[in-house]
């Protein structure tokens, strides 16, 4: 982090991966619950010399710089105040005379969580929103899970029935698919041998005995249901748009798959093909053809990561698949060990259910290794839409993909590009769509523009810097990019008068207006809004941690109601920003209470 991110930074709030410390004169003790909790969760840098004043980051400075960097380096690779040794990369300015230091602390690999303190494992930490929290025991139990050399799925089941756990149908199935995907191999017909050659049966002390992998993969419902008390997959079609949904409505069609995981896919597919969008005939036999339509490609791929990356030995939350009318969510216990930049790269990944993961590629039902979320991204890009989102929570261990169903290119991105006078190639016009389409605020890196096809970050900083000489996008950073407001105003221009002087939201003078109608997620929103208030404090309100999805589903649609108004208009990006209700906002909750 060079001076000038630091600045910005200081500018904005402390979130996820930025916390600043005061170390006047010294390490405070809590720093330690900082690098515990960035080790466990996605890393952080972690600031000396930086107070908060009245909801601000101000420099304070570090009295006794020598000390303080020395102290405290020697803390993380001493091996008493945590478990491990900690490799930071510091930083040191002067800013107006006062010494500022950043240390980057990086996640720790997952054979190396938790990171504790104290050699208490209970005092492990993650990092939630500006936070950290102590672990929970469940929390604590899947870092372990996780961290153990011996993986879940490959352990062996001594008390569960060899000759009796296996649906044969499943195996005979699995055996067709593998002969025909892999003729250099000798067929083995029997299906227990079969098993045992591929490790899903293991011979100890001359008794066979079946490995977890194998009874998930191929199990009887009743023994599937043994080791795993809780569904496979619960799979939710919801006939509405995502932001007019709200839990106390009913899906309009769902299954609760307890099956074994090939009985789960097969099913899976049948429900999907009820709905295709692009509607095409399918083998039975392998679930697949040649020319898979992109929306399938994508469902496929998504649906599988969701299958064979879950947290088998979470048994307290169940994975999900929600189709919407305007999106899918695939919502999986289990966060991905890569980052995103690293899922979009097309290398190996360390991965949760080797065993699993294997049997699948074996028969061809997953594209080749490290491959998965790069095709998902690229065949939702061929339909034309915008990027999915990835929400990899390292501090929950969890894992969300969302396939979006909306156009990259709007009707009002085409005019823009048509009136700037800008020569663009189809991926620069699909980058400032991408920009333009974010929330006002919202930034787009390196790694969303990838999220378009664009193959590697190199790539991607070229398309970037393209736009920046051409003025249409701003650097924030090396890897941060906003639109510049002067062509943010222009795409948000409010719609011009009408022959009568008025615009579509004025009403005659003296005349009452009547509260405008809104989303259940706006009038959430605003039964929460007391005084002024930051977005942190809204998005608080109304317990949301998605800054993207509180922007669309809440806060802009606010804004465009007039029902919510900035207290600072014209610098909608001030530090000082805060949020109140209006006389319509007032109206709306007026006419929610009678």
């Amino acid at each position: 982090m060079n001076q000038d991110e630091l600045l910005a930074r200081l500018n904005g709030i402390e979130w996820n991966d930025f916390e600043c410390k005061r170390a006047q004169r010294g390490v405070p003790e809590d720093a330690y619950k900082t690098v515990s909790a960035f080790a466990n969760t996605a890393g952080g840098w972690l600031v000396f010399g930086v107070s908060e004043r009245d909801g601000r980051l101000e420099i304070t400075g570090v009295e006794t710089p020598d000390k303080v960097q020395n102290d405290f380096l020697a803390a993380l690779r001493g091996g008493q105040k945590l478990n491990r040794v900690i490799a930071v990369e510091p930083c040191r300015y002067e800013i107006d005379g006062k010494h500022v230091f950043a240390f980057h602390v990086p996640e720790a690999t997952r054979a190396d969580k938790p990171v504790y303190l104290k050699g208490d494992p209970r005092q492990s930490y993650v990092r939630r929103g500006a936070g950290d929290e102590q672990c929970t025991q469940g929390e604590l139990e899947r870092l372990l899970r996780d961290a153990s050399q011996e993986r879940y799925d490959g352990l062996v089941l001594p008390n569960i029935p060899v000759e009796r756990c296996f649906d044969l149908d499943t195996v005979k199935w699995y055996q067709a698919q593998f002969a025909r995907r892999n003729p250099e191999h000798k067929e083995i017909a029997d299906p227990t041998e079969f098993l045992l050659n591929w490790n899903f049966i293991v011979e100890q002390d001359g008794t066979l005995l079946p490995t977890r992998a194998g009874v998930l993969l191929f199990g009887e419902g009743r023994y599937v249901r043994q080791i795993l008390p809780r569904p496979v997959l619960d799979y939710q079609r919801i006939d509405t748009a995502f932001e007019r949904w709200s839990a106390e409505q009913r899906w309009h069609d769902r299954y609760v798959f307890e099956e074994n995981i090939f009985q789960t896919w097969q099913g899976l597919v049948a429900r999907y093909m009820r709905i295709a969008e692009h509607p095409f005939a399918l083998d039975p036999s392998t679930l697949r053809r040649n020319d898979d339509p992109p929306d399938y490609v994508a469902f496929r791929e998504a649906a599988i990561n969701l299958l064979i990356h879950q947290d088998y030995g979470d048994h307290g939350r169940k994975p999900s698949i929600r189709l919407f009318t305007d999106r899918t969510i695939f919502w999986n216990p289990g966060d991905a060990f890569a980052t995103e930049a690293e899922l979009l790269d097309p290398t190996e990944k360390e991965v949760r259910n080797p065993s699993i993961v294997k049997a699948f590629r074996r028969i061809g039902l997953s594209d080749q290794a490290g491959t998965g979320i790069r095709a998902i991204f690229r065949n939702w890009h061929e339909l034309g839409r915008v990027p999915p989102q990835l929400h990899n929570d390292k501090a929950r261990k969890q894992f969300e993909l969302v396939l979006l169903n909306q156009p990259l290119v709007t009707e009002a991105m085409q005019h823009i590009r048509q009136t700037i006078g800008a020569n663009l190639n189809r991926e620069q016009a699909d980058v400032l769509a991408l920009a333009l389409g974010r929330a006002d605020g919202e930034r787009i890196s390196l790694t969303d523009i990838r999220g378009l096809g664009v193959a590697t970050t190199l790539q991607a900083k070229r398309i970037a810097d393209f736009l920046v000489q051409q003025q249409l996008l701003q650097a924030v950073s090396d890897t941060l990019f906003e639109v510049p407001e002067v062509l943010r105003q222009r795409f948000t221009e409010k719609p011009v008068a009408d022959a009568g002087g008025a615009t579509p939201q004025e009403t005659p003078q003296g005349t009452p207006q009547a509260a405008p109608q809104v989303t259940p997620q706006v009038s959430t929103l605003l039964a929460k809004v007391t005084g002024e208030m930051t977005r942190q404090e809204l998005m608080d309100s109304v317990g949301l941690k998605d800054r993207m999805h509180f922007a669309k589903a809440y806060l802009q649609p606010a804004l465009d109601a007039g029902v919510l108004e900035m207290t600072i208009p014209d610098k909608p990006r001030s530090g000082n920003q805060r949020y109140r209700l209006t006389h319509l906002g007032q109206a709306v909750i007026g006419q929610g209470e009678t």
